[in-house]
C-alpha cells in the first residue's frame, strides 16, 4: 500500500511516495530511500502513537520505502504519511492511492503543523492529486489553490476517518474552500497613510518612479532626514498583486517556514538586520529553504545602513538582480528559487553620518555661535569615506538605475503641508502600472525595469531633439552600456506617469538626472 507525500526541495519539491510491506520477521520498522535523521526517528513516534491512539501495530516486520529513492528526504513532514501507509497495509485503514498526506506526530498521536503545506498542494495537483489530508493549522493555506479538496485533521484518528469518509463519498469531510486574500504585507513595519516625512520632494518622485517601473534605489543622507521611514511606506504606492503573483509570494513564505493564513495580496516588503548572513539573504541551508532575497519576490528589499552589510552579501546580490532568480548548489544537486524584486537601499553620507551637516561653534570673543561650511561637521578621514563607500562597488552600484541625496528638511518645509497623499500618488501608479500590463502581455515580463535589449529598443526608441539630447549627456557622463539601457527604462516609467505613449526630452533628462547627482558633495560615486 502507499500515500503520497511531499518533501520540500527547492521551489518546486518532490512529490513522495511512501509504501509499506509487512512481511514475517522480528517486529521493527526499516526506511529505505535515503532517509535523513528526522525520517528515520519517525520509527519511534508512528509507533508510539499507534499505541496511544487506540490502534494496533503490526507485530510483523514493517518496511517502509519512500520513492524516490534516490532522493534526500528530511524532516517530520512525513510521519502522518508513514502511520497511514502501515495502516493501510495492516488493513485498519482503507487505501487510497490519489491522496497527499502531510503533517508531524506527537507521541500522543496529535498532529502538529508543518511548513510548505501551499508548495505541497501546488506541487500535488501539478501531478494530478485532488485530495489533501493537513494539519487543521495548515487547512487555509492548503486550500488556497482551487480544485484542492482538503481536510484538516487534529489527530491519527480524525486521519483515519478522514480516509474512510473518502473512501465511501468520494470526497473528505469538509466545505470547499477557495483562496482567501490576506491584506497583510508581510515584513514591513506599518507606513503611515500619509508620507509622514515633509519636503524631500526629490526622494518622493524617485520612490514614485521606482514603485511604478520596478527599478532599483539608492537613497543617502545625513541621519534624521527621512531615509527609511518613507522606504517604508513604499509597499503602499505599490500596485497589488494579481491572482498568480499572489500564490508565487504565498507559496515562498509557506516554503520559508512563515505562517500563511491567507493568500498575500500586498507586495512583500523585507527589511533584514545588517548582520544578516549570506545564507540568510539569498536561501540554503541544510534543507534549502528561501532566502530574503525570494520572500521579497514581486516586492522590495530593503537595507537600511546599506554600507554596514557585508561586503560578501552586497556583492552576492548582483547576479539575483541580473536574473531574477538565484541557484544555490548542493550535493543533492541545484535548486532555483524565484527572487524577481526591487533593492532599495538607504545609507548615510559616512560613517559618522554627518559629511555636509553644517555644525555651530561657540564664538566666545564674539559671545555667539558661528555656523561652520558644510562637511566641518563630519568626523571622518577621506580613507575612512572611501572604504564606507567601497563596500558597494562598481558592479552593484550601476545596476542601481535611482540614486537620491537627501538634505535635513528645511524649517519652512518642516512647517508645510503635505505636498501629495499616498493615495494619490497609488493612483498614478496603477495606472503606470497598468500601461506596463498591457504593454507586456503575453511575455514574461513584469515591469519597465525587467525590459531586456530588445524591449528597450521596441519600446524606448528615442529620436529627433530627445535624442540629441541624450547622445549629449551620454558623451559627458561616460556612462557604461548597462547605465544607458537603465536611463531608457527610467526615462519610460517616467512618460508612463505622465500616460505618455513615447519618451520626450523632459523624460530622458529626469531619468539622467536620477542616474548622476553632478556637483551635489553627496556625489561619492561615479554613474
Amino acid at each position: 500500500m502507499f500515500i503520497m507525500t511531499y518533501n520540500p526541495f527547492g521551489y518546486e519539491g518532490v512529490v513522495i511516495r511512501v509504501e509499506a510491506d509487512i512481511r514475517r520477521g522480528i517486529p521493527g520498522i526499516d526506511i529505505s530511500g535515503l532517509a535523513a535523521g528526522a525520517v528515520r526517528e519517525a520509527r519511534e513516534r508512528v509507533r508510539a502513537a499507534f499505541r496511544n491512539s487506540g490502534f494496533k501495530f503490526p507485530n510483523d516486520r514493517v518496511l517502509i520505502n519512500l520513492a524516490p529513492a534516490g532522493v534526500r528526504k528530511d524532516g517530520a513532514t512525513l510521519d502522518l504519511a508513514i502511520a497511514l501507509a502501515v495502516m493501510a497495509a495492516a488493513g485498519e485503514a482503507p487505501p487510497v492511492i490519489d491522496t497527499m498526506v502531510l503533517g508531524e506526530l506527537e507521541l500522543s498521536g496529535r498532529v502538529r503543523p508543518v511548513y510548505g503545506t501551499l508548495a505541497a498542494a501546488a506541487a500535488g495537483r501539478e501531478a494530478g492529486i485532488k485530495h489533501f489530508i493537513v494539519p487543521s493549522a495548515n487547512t487555509d493555506e492548503a486550500a488556497i489553490l482551487d480544485g484542492c479538496n482538503v481536510a484538516g485533521v487534529d489527530s491519527l484518528e480524525d486521519a483515519v476517518s478522514a480516509l474512510r469518509c473518502l473512501r465511501e463519498h468520494g470526497r473528505l469531510p469538509g466545505p470547499e474552500r477557495g483562496p482567501e486574500p490576506n491584506d497583510v504585507t508581510y515584513g514591513a513595519e506599518a507606513g503611515e497613510a500619509e508620507f509622514a516625512v515633509k519636503g524631500q520632494k526629490r526622494y518622493k518622485r524617485a520612490l514614485e518612479i521606482a514603485a511604478a517601473g520596478g527599478h532599483n534605489l539608492l537613497v543617502f543622507g545625513p541621519p534624521g532626514s527621512g531615509k527609511t521611514m518613507l522606504a517604508r511606506c513604499m509597499p503602499l504606492l505599490m500596485p497589488p498583486l494579481t491572482q498568480e503573483e499572489a500564490i508565487t509570494v504565498t507559496r515562498l513564505h509557506s516554503l520559508a517556514g512563515l505562517s500563511v493564513k491567507g493568500l498575500l495580496v500586498k507586495p512583500p516588503f523585507r527589511s533584514p538586520h545588517h548582520s544578516a548572513s549570506a545564507e540568510g539573504i539569498l536561501g540554503g541551508g541544510r534543507t534549502v529553504r528561501p532566502g530574503e532575497i525570494s520572500l521579497a519576490h514581486f516586492g522590495v528589499l530593503f537595507l537600511d545602513e546599506a554600507p554596514e552589510f557585508k561586503v560578501n552579501v552586497l556583492q552576492s546580490l548582483r547576479e539575483p538582480l541580473e536574473d531574477r532568480r538565484i541557484t544555490i548548489s548542493r550535493a543533492e544537486g541545484s535548486v532555483h528559487l524565484p527572487a524577481d524584486f526591487q533593492l532599495v537601499m538607504a545609507a548615510n553620507p559616512c560613517p559618522c553620518g554627518r559629511l555636509g551637516m553644517k555644525s555651530r561653534v561657540y564664538q566666545a570673543d564674539e559671545g555667539r555661535y558661528d555656523t561652520n561650511a558644510a562637511g566641518m561637521g563630519c568626523y571622518c578621514s577621506g580613507d575612512d569615506i572611501m572604504r564606507y563607500w567601497r563596500k558597494f562597488g562598481g558592479a552593484l552600484l550601476d545596476r542601481i538605475e535611482l540614486r537620491v541625496p537627501v538634505n535635513m528638511p528645511s524649517i519652512s518645509e518642516l512647517s508645510g503641508g503635505v505636498e501629495e497623499t499616498v493615495e494619490v500618488l497609488a493612483a498614478r501608479i496603477r495606472l503606470a502600472a497598468d500601461m506596463e500590463a498591457e504593454r507586456f502581455a503575453g511575455t514574461t515580463i513584469r515591469r519597465n525595469a525587467g525590459m531586456d535589449a530588445a524591449s528597450i529598443d521596441r519600446y524606448c526608441s528615442v529620436g529627433g531633439k530627445t535624442l540629441a539630447a541624450f547622445t549629449n549627456a551620454v558623451e559627458k557622463l561616460g556612462i557604461s552600456g548597462r547605465a544607458y539601457h537603465g536611463i531608457l527604462r527610467v526615462a519610460r516609467t517616467i512618460a508612463d506617469l505622465e500616460g505618455s505613449a513615447s519618451i520626450g526630452t523632459e523624460h530622458i533628462l529626469e531619468a539622467v538626472m536620477h542616474r548622476r547627482q553632478g556637483e551635489d558633495p553627496y556625489d561619492v560615486f561615479s554613474v
